[in-house]
């Protein structure tokens, strides 16, 4: 499988536009990356919708056991599970009428991707939607990312 096409910047940035995210496999744990990732979309203007059985808020918002049981319109479901999880997760995406499954680092699944495709959403693969939200909408240019620059040398100053 070719990573590079489920990581593809004219798919990443319609995606980031829409702000209904729900996160499957979001934790609760300050020190977990979904929850440093959930945490950053709310802060920036994102609806996080939690999605965790083990749990009944989180962020603040009220966690469903599954994205079957989300009452309101999803855009993205992004994913933080084991890729085993993916496919079965693909189809309740697909079931939810969501436009965009995203995996997060580490979760590859062509299979989800596969059943993604078919039911009509894009698919973004092995990216993480924080640092995409910052390389295209945020403030990692500040940082020297993304700059088209690369250099260990400070800027003069007169």
């Amino acid at each position: 499988m070719k990573l590079a096409q489920y990581q593809d910047p004219d798919v990443i940035r319609p995606v980031l536009a829409r702000h209904n995210v729900a996160i499957v496999g979001l934790s609760g744990n300050p020190l977990r990356a979904s929850n440093f990732v959930g945490r950053y979309l709310q802060i920036r203007g994102y609806n996080v919708i939690p999605v965790n059985p083990r749990e009944t808020t989180i962020l603040g918002t009220k966690s469903y056991a599954s994205l079957s049981e989300i009452p309101e319109k999803v855009d993205t479901v992004d994913v933080f599970r084991q890729p085993d999880a993916a496919p079965a997760i693909a189809e309740e995406a697909v079931a939810l009428g969501a436009t965009c499954l995203w995996l997060q680092f580490g979760v590859i699944s062509e299979e989800a991707a596969d059943i993604a495709s078919a039911g009509g959403l894009s698919v973004v693969m092995d990216r993480c939607m924080k640092i995409e939200h910052a390389r295209y909408l945020g403030r990692m240019h500040w940082l020297g990312f993304n700059t088209g620059i690369i250099t260990a040398r400070r800027a003069r100053t007169v």
